[in-house]
């Protein structure tokens, strides 16, 4: 089963938030000791205390440092990550963050505590067995704030260079809500963001942030729990774009439709309707991640007649599903291998593949088909659907 976590940033988003609510769900902070020990910073300690905000309570961390620190740079993050002796998914992830942090203003980040926060929320991730993470839209504030170069508008430049591609709300809070460090970690570690996911929820906990929100708790929810069991469907939040064209070239809709796939569109058809004044029209739906959304709009603008186009949250249900490769008398053929909650497997052979063996044996796209099944462990009874041991399925929903 796989451990997701859902991050509900109602609130905001910050390193020390997140570390907060790690602790706060039973990650121990001796652990987290031990991590930032390891980054050889010298003799910085963390310590955790409750704060209650709004009735509220969740755990608040700190960083000490009692001496100056120097001045570190991306290069000297890395470093000290690479010599702690983290494991690879840690330090790898770790450095990604450094990485895209260093591609802002990396002067807007404190250097130590920006060390601590991101192998610390990596490493405590690792530590629960998270295996997926769903965020949460983050919020986008108002207000302005002070920096190295001036007064700013919030959220400041680094944050909204972090936030591009990242779904957001705008909320009514004077002040900064996502931090840099915050964003960063959020969108380098989410695989996906929406609603909650489908999951038993194990664990609970709450990371407090210095400030006080006049209407809202300060405090950034770690929702912890466990997928349905391997080979059952699991949900994920999905975009639908959507309009009407009654006045495009025919020819231009495969060009469309290739172009939107190459964008990131998971999925793109074509339905035939009529519309007012009983003109003849296609319906284009394009079904997207939420990250993909806003490029897939721009590409419907430019490469359609519309001047207006529908967008929807969806709940997709799909089953989780592998590639392998089989072999058949006609040659190779990849197959997609999803497996059921009663045991069984469904078996989808690539078309690409049958039909270009097809051609070059002189046989039908079908038999190549049916052999493709068949190898991979299944034997299709043609109109029924369904075989001893699998279920032959393509496409997506």
């Amino acid at each position: 089963m796989t451990t997701i976590a859902y991050l509900d940033c109602f609130a905001g988003a910050s390193g020390d938030m997140l570390l907060g609510a790690l602790l706060d769900s039973g990650w121990p902070l001796a652990e987290l000791q031990v991590v930032v020990d390891r980054l050889g910073l010298g003799a910085v300690t963390v310590e955790a205390a409750r704060l209650v905000k709004h009735g509220l309570a969740g755990t608040h961390v700190e960083v000490i440092a009692p001496e100056a620190q120097p001045l570190r740079h991306p290069a000297d993050l890395i470093r000290h990550i690479d010599a702690a002796g983290l494991p690879e998914s840690v330090r790898g992830r770790a450095v990604g963050v450094i990485e895209v942090l260093d591609e802002v203003h990396f002067h807007e980040v404190g250097a130590v505590d920006t060390l601590v926060d991101i192998v610390g929320v990596i490493a405590g991730l690792e530590a629960l067995g998270v295996g997926r993470v769903v965020a949460s839209p983050l919020p986008w504030s108002h207000g302005t704030i002070k920096i190295q170069h001036g007064v700013y508008p919030v959220p400041p430049p680094a944050v909204a260079a972090l936030l591009e591609g990242v779904p957001v709300v705008g909320v009514d809070v004077a002040g900064e809500t996502v931090t840099p460090t915050g964003a960063a970690l959020v969108a380098g570690l989410a695989d996906e963001f929406g609603l909650m996911p489908s999951m038993t929820v194990t664990r609970v906990g709450y990371g407090a942030g210095r400030k006080d929100w006049p209407d809202r708790p300060n405090v950034l929810r770690l929702v912890i729990g466990q997928a349905e069991a391997a080979g059952a469907a699991q949900s994920e939040t999905l975009i639908v774009l959507a309009c009407n064209l009654d006045d495009m070239v025919p020819e231009w809709y495969g060009p469309l439709v290739e172009a939107a796939l190459a964008a990131g569109a998971l999925d793109v058809w074509l339905t035939p309707t009529h519309m007012k004044k009983g003109r003849p029209a296609v319906v284009v739906e394009v079904l997207c991640r939420p990250n993909a959304a806003a490029d897939l709009r721009a590409l419907l603008f430019r490469q359609t007649t519309t001047l207006g186009i529908r967008q929807s949250t969806v709940t997709r249900w799909a089953l989780a599903r592998q590639m392998t490769a089989v072999q058949t008398p006609f040659g190779e053929v990849r197959v997609k291998v999803a497996a059921l909650d009663n045991g069984t497997r469904k078996f989808s052979p690539e078309h690409d593949d049958c039909a270009a063996l097809a051609a070059d044996h002189g046989v039908s796209v079908r038999e190549v088909w049916l052999a493709a099944v068949g190898a991979a462990g299944g034997q299709i009874s043609l109109g029924s659907g369904t075989a001893g041991s699998g279920t032959a399925g393509s496409g997506t929903a």
